[in-house]
């Protein structure tokens, strides 16, 4: 495997640690947030939230965008606009980062889990269907699971390491079902399906700029929705549902302080004008991993699906077996070289063992098999 370090070493052209994934800051980043210091509107009201929420929804293809503080609260509103309430049930896949679930309980609803893709790592159209003409039946037009007796609500199916899942596909699966279609796309900025970017396919989609996104704002997160009337409630949960008055601080409902920041807003407006050549650098780099790895009998190269393009946020491999992914991962982090394995099962975790799921073969082949490799922009 030291073969395996020199490559990523000279790739990155340095010796030293190299990180799974950082940032890259080499625009305008000084420049906004400087601006918006002296502007002293530092919290969640400035131009930089306004100009990021127009250029997002333009990029993405969606009418509305409406920031938040990060991509989980992004996913918790986006689920009660979607009229998730407590002790509904939500499908999602259960090869997926905990933020998936944990936007699920906040309202106390439950997650039922359905498998994945092999070709995709993403929530699985034919599984799907078939434990949806198992497990269900519709009831006065609503999906009631024939085993727990409660209503699915929503689908939140996740774009894995930005590659993009059968989404198409999972729509008319939902729509058949009256269930609505809320796309976890924290991973999958600058990704497309067909042509049409992710998240943008169901009734609302949401993003993630966490520190190792593709673009970050240290945090953040945004909701996109063609709906003017979800994006309006989106905006007045997000800013603590406080009635607008010059004054007066009157408030209609729970709302929630989930609202960008302008100085994170400032942040953002800057990387989103590298996206694109981000991007590039991504695309790039997988084509250089596809190559080394293209002669390795044991390590394949994950690429992008069919019918999609792919931002390649994390690179990914899968190994033969566990004790190759275990081998691979011990060597290389002991070798400064900064990789890890994809995430624990959600339905092996604790607090949700009780789930209701489908067969999960594929999820737990992935589970045992995929590591992710250095990632980050080279500019």
């Amino acid at each position: 495997m030291q073969d395996i370090v020199n490559f990523i070493q000279d790739t990155f052209k340095t010796k030293e640690f190299i990180p799974l994934h950082e940032p890259k800051f080499i625009g305008n980043e000084k420049k906004y947030v400087n601006d918006c210091i002296d502007s002293t509107f530092v919290s969640s009201v400035g131009k930089y939230v306004d100009i990021f929420e127009n250029q997002f929804a333009k990029i993405v293809g969606s009418k509305y965008a409406i920031a938040t503080v990060n991509g989980t609260s992004a996913l918790h509103i986006a689920l009660l606009l979607a009229d998730v309430q407590l002790n509904d049930e939500v499908i999602t896949q259960p090869l997926t980062f905990i933020a998936t679930c944990n936007a699920i309980n906040y309202i106390g609803a439950k997650p039922v889990f359905v498998d994945v893709d092999l070709d995709t790592m993403g929530l699985s159209p034919k599984i799907l269907s078939d434990f949806l003409e198992k497990n269900c039946e519709l009831i006065n037009n609503q999906c009631i699971n024939k085993i727990s007796r409660k209503t699915i609500k929503a689908c939140v199916p996740m774009h894995t390491f930005g590659h993009p899942c059968k989404i198409e596909e999972i729509k008319i699966i939902c729509d058949k079902w009256n269930i609505s279609l809320v796309e976890d796309s924290a991973e999958s900025l600058g990704s497309y399906y067909k042509n049409k970017h992710t998240g943008t396919f169901g009734k609302l989609g949401t993003f993630s700029f966490n520190g190792n996104k593709i673009i970050t704002s240290g945090g953040g997160g945004v909701i996109v929705t063609d709906d003017e009337k979800i994006a309006k409630k989106a905006k007045h949960l997000t800013t603590t549902a406080k009635v607008a008055h010059p004054f007066e601080y009157v408030h209609d409902e729970i709302g929630y302080n989930y609202r960008m920041p302008n100085l994170n807003a400032a942040l953002l407006v800057a990387q989103l004008e590298q996206l694109n050549k981000f991007v590039d650098s991504k695309r790039e780099l997988a084509l250089k991993y596809k190559e080394f790895f293209s002669t390795n009998k044991e390590i394949d190269f994950i690429e992008e699906p069919k019918y999609s393009k792919s931002n390649y946020w994390l690179q990914a491999l899968l190994v033969k077996d566990e004790k190759i992914r275990n081998e691979f991962l011990k060597f290389t982090n002991k070798n400064g070289v900064m990789t890890r394995p994809i995430w624990k099962l959600m339905n092996e975790l604790e607090m949700f063992k009780d789930a209701q799921c489908s067969s999960l073969d594929n999820a737990k082949y992935l589970e045992q098999r995929v590591i992710n490799i250095s990632s980050s922009v080279i500019v």
